[in-house]
């Protein structure tokens, strides 16, 4: 008995080691994902560069971007 505990225990069947390895691997890229948490927020089109306060821009605001 080794005093490591099981990371994956297979409970039915005997996969091969590139079934396993497989298995594995996307374990760690899960994980991967989750530790790096949510996407940043996307920007909306009307915070963009476009858009600028002055006079007129209420003309500008009606114009196609």
């Amino acid at each position: 008995m080794s005093t490591v505990d099981e990371l994956v225990l297979v409970v039915r069947g005997a996969p091969d080691d590139a079934s396993l390895a497989a298995l594995v691997a996307v374990l760690v890229r899960c994980a991967g994902a989750a530790a790096a948490g949510p996407p940043p927020p996307r920007r909306s089109p009307w915070a963009g560069e476009t858009w600028r306060p002055g006079p007129g821009a209420w003309r500008r605001s009606a114009l196609p971007h």
